[in-house]
């Protein structure tokens, strides 16, 4: 997944993120543990804040968008009980990184980015560390993959004013998703199951995410 030829100068507080940040926070999954104690954090973060690659929080990635903060990673990825026979839809694909954790998760992911830069640059850094199961697709996030297609899970990475309907028709029927929903300032973590083709929502924590612009999120 990484370059071992290279000196690895952010182990130590790798390590650390991983103890405090999320183990120290009640992140127990042990797949999601050691895909993020591997994967190199500071790969997708521009140069001048990589010496905060590894702190628990946001940082910015270009065009108004960010990196989540490692533990938000860690929650929204075990809260949607991955597993290797999993096609995964993520909505946001921003630096790449999230992307690259799923990668290591599940069968194929699928992501959408509506800002071409953005979806360029993740996927250099995607293929520059061998990752080959992620199809992308740069267009509007809010209407789902553009394609006639269902997902075992969806994850969503920029908070909606509500649940997007063209994107839980896609989930399969057992499926889960989690979205960031609310407004301006803090949203609610919200997991949601299929069943009988409704959605059964549980609030997890509140949450500070970007917003989702597209027909189905925020006007521009």
């Amino acid at each position: 997944m990484h370059d071992d030829g290279k000196k690895d100068r952010f182990a130590g507080v790798r390590e650390q993120m991983l103890n405090l940040d999320l183990k120290g926070r009640g992140i127990t999954d042990p797949d999601v543990l050691r895909v993020m104690s591997e994967i190199r954090r500071e790969e997708f973060v521009p140069e001048p804040y990589q010496s905060r690659a590894y702190a628990d929080g946001p940082l910015p990635i270009g065009m108004d968008q960010t990196i989540s903060q490692p533990y938000i990673v860690a929650l929204m990825t075990q809260e949607l009980r991955l597993d290797k026979n999993c096609e995964v839809l993520e909505i946001g694909t921003g630096s790449g990184y999230q992307t690259a954790v799923l990668s290591r998760l599940v069968k194929k992911v699928y992501t959408i980015e509506r800002f071409s830069g953005l979806a360029e640059s993740a996927k250099a850094v995607l293929e520059k560390l061998g990752v080959k199961n992620v199809q992308f697709h740069v267009g509007d996030g809010s209407c789902g993959w553009p394609e006639q297609k269902f997902f075992d899970r969806i994850m969503i990475t920029a908070a909606v004013p509500r649940m997007p309907a063209p994107v839980f028709e896609q989930l399969v029927e057992s499926g889960l998703m989690i979205v960031p929903v609310g407004f301006e300032g803090v949203q609610q973590l919200v997991i949601c199951e299929k069943r009988k083709g409704q959605p059964i929502e549980r609030v997890i924590c509140d949450v500070r995410f970007v917003k989702l612009l597209g027909r189905y999120g925020f006007e521009e």
